[in-house]
């Protein structure tokens, strides 16, 4: 899941590469040792979600009322982490089948997307052109850019500019959308340019059609109105700046560890030519047990990205499964264990080495 765009100048393309042929042992392991993990279990979705919203909900709460900067603090903390796990939730909403999870894209709007102000449109009808064969990495991917190719300072702008999302999501919803019904050339740009969850500033979203655009203008009429009295609370003064700022604080925070977490999803080493399924798996990253950290910064499955491109249709709480079986399976050499990385650091630091080489 992205939050921000950044300007592709800057990026150049690599000494020539030979192509990576696709690893049919891998491929065949990986669709073989994993046909009985295909369900999606309504009960670990629900019961993980409503947890995540309970606890997120609840600890904001108390970091509201708490006296204590110290409590403030924590509670901040524990609710930042829950409702990041809980908004993490998006992304498995344009995988799995609705009718196996029946009220699941409700509930998670109703609960997570219109508070937090991104609602599942954002992501479903985009995400998947992400997982297109012939998209991943090219200029017609909404969720790729070429970091590793970038220049070095555009890493840290990447993440930093994501603690303003929060404040860009209230002027989206609050602002734009009601002016959108009454100027139709404002409508166009908003639904093409701030309609999205993605990174590649030339991606441009199609005007939405038929149910999913009844849809859509339900949700999007739910966060406008959310938006709207959350800007009339704190004009007002009914919400005092404290309670706004702690609240901008926790949703910064989330859109930060986002951010963090799809720097180190991708090794961004791709100069825009279509992949095989092979080198697009060896792009994206897998930080599997022992490491314990990505639990919280890749919640829901998104610590094996990886493997999720191989597998896009398992449900996240099957991954885990998944890769104990293949690792197990397959030998040393084989590409499938190349994806796997320790943990964050380490990641970083060898995208922003890539990024000071010479082009």
């Amino acid at each position: 899941m992205n939050t921000i765009t950044l300007d592709r100048a800057g990026a150049g393309k690599p000494a020539a590469r030979v192509p990576i042929a696709d690893d049919r042992a891998m491929l065949k392991a990986a669709a073989d040792l994993t046909r009985d993990l295909t369900a999606a279990r309504p009960a670990i979705y629900w019961a993980d979600f409503l947890a995540s919203a309970v606890i997120g909900y609840g600890a904001l709460a108390v970091a509201i009322m708490a006296g204590p900067l110290w409590l403030t603090i924590v509670a901040g903390l524990v609710a930042m982490l829950a409702l990041y796990r809980g908004m993490s939730f998006i992304h498995e909403l344009t995988h799995v089948k609705h009718a196996s999870l029946p009220g699941f894209r409700a509930g998670y709007n109703a609960l997570i997307g219109v508070p937090m102000l991104v609602p599942s449109f954002m992501y479903e009808g985009v995400h998947n052109l992400h997982h297109a064969r012939t998209r991943y990495g090219t200029s017609e991917d909404p969720e790729y850019l070429p970091l590793a190719l970038m220049k070095p300072w555009s890493l840290p702008v990447f993440v930093v500019i994501a603690a303003l999302a929060p404040i860009a999501l209230i002027f989206r919803y609050g602002v734009l959308s009601p002016l959108s019904l009454v100027i139709p050339p404002l409508r166009r740009v908003v639904v093409e340019r701030f309609s999205a969850l993605a990174i590649n500033p030339d991606f441009r979203r199609r005007m939405p059609e038929g149910a999913f655009a009844a849809q859509w203008n339900r949700i999007e009429a739910a966060c406008a109105i959310w938006a709207m009295t959350l800007i009339a609370l704190v004009a007002t003064g009914t919400m005092s700046w404290r309670t706004f700022a702690i609240i901008l604080v926790i949703a910064s925070g989330v859109a930060v560890v986002n951010q963090l977490r799809t720097l180190v999803a991708h090794l961004w080493e791709n100069d825009g030519e279509p992949m095989t399924v092979t080198a697009q798996y060896l792009d994206t990253v897998n930080v599997p047990p022992p490491a314990t950290l990505p639990a919280l910064w890749a919640p829901v499955g998104l610590r094996y990205h990886a493997l999720h491109h191989l597998l896009p249709g398992l449900p996240y709480h099957s991954l885990g499964e998944a890769h104990r079986r293949i690792s197990a399976v397959l030998d040393m050499d084989s590409p499938y264990h190349k994806a796997s990385y320790a943990g964050m650091p380490g990641l970083v630091a060898k995208i922003a080495r890539s990024t000071m080489l010479p082009r």
